[in-house]
């Protein structure tokens, strides 16, 4: 079984995003018994991210995409239960686009996760880290990509928050999932985040194996 997991580059002037960097940490470790990993980091620009992630699923070929991004407002590590079809750019992506709030392309409102995220929250909250479950993913790049993957793709995908932390210092963007909420002060660090995401490819097998054996 082959599980794709994707994170993005820094963006807004960052060094590090806590997304590509918890990804690239998890491509380095075992995998769970069985699953075979593969890992994209995707750029934060609107014409680049969701054909990023296609790409990825064609070379790949995963059997799912857990696709993960982070938030400035949360403290806690969110697996996502809705991708909204609607896509806005309150600050310039990467290429300097700043995007109107429309939709992402004809379609329902909103689709939902095909990877149970109360599963994948209890999995990583078993394996000793905080999570919740989330109900909005914001209407930023990483909606966009979660909304990609279930939108142009049939395969179970998911959308994971986890918090913007850096290896020093705090990051100075990242708000842009949760405009209304203050900046999270988050207690997790790196391993943590890793951690998680490891407990959740784990979580995903177990719910794709049904469909395998």
């Amino acid at each position: 079984m082959k599980i794709l997991v994707t994170g993005f580059e820094p963006f807004g002037g960052e060094t590090e995003n806590a997304s590509g960097t918890a990804v690239q940490r998890l491509g380095e470790i075992p995998g769970p018994d069985g699953v075979n990993l593969a890992t994209a980091i995707l750029p934060v620009t609107w014409s680049g991210a969701g054909p990023a992630l296609l790409r990825a699923v064609e070379t790949h070929q995963p059997d799912a995409i857990i696709a993960v991004g982070e938030a400035g407002g949360r403290a806690v590590v969110t697996p996502e239960r809705w991708a909204r079809n609607l896509g806005h750019g309150r600050i310039p992506d990467n290429d300097g686009v700043v995007r109107d709030a429309a939709p992402l392309a004809p379609g329902p409102a909103r689709l939902e996760s095909r990877l149970d995220p109360a599963a994948l929250t209890r999995a990583i909250q078993d394996a000793g880290v905080p999570a919740e479950v989330s109900e909005d993913a914001g209407a930023f790049l990483c909606n966009a990509v979660f909304w990609t993957a279930l939108h142009r793709t049939d395969l179970p995908a998911t959308f994971i928050h986890v918090p913007a932390v850096r290896s020093q210092g705090t990051a100075s963007i990242g708000a842009e999932t949760d405009p209304e909420n203050a900046r999270a002060e988050s207690a997790l660090n790196f391993n943590d985040i890793t951690h998680a995401l490891a407990a959740a490819v784990g979580a995903a097998a177990r719910q794709l194996r049904p469909h395998h054996s």
